[in-house]
């Protein structure tokens, strides 16, 4: 019988794996995509104004 190469009770290691861990970044939550935040204050901003423009003009 031959001699196992990995002690009892150890994990082998991954085979073909060569790459360490890697730190994930944090979740920036809304911050994360600024602009399209903004396009949203941007779009309702516009809606608001457009009503009462055509409130003004009798519509």
């Amino acid at each position: 019988m031959s001699m196992s190469k990995v002690p009892p009770g150890e994990t082998p290691p991954a085979e073909g794996s060569t790459a360490s861990a890697h730190v994930e970044r944090a979740d920036g939550g809304v911050w994360e995509h600024p602009m399209a935040f903004l396009a949203l204050i941007v779009v309702g901003a516009v809606l608001v104004a457009g009503f009462f423009v055509a409130r003004i003009w009798g519509w």
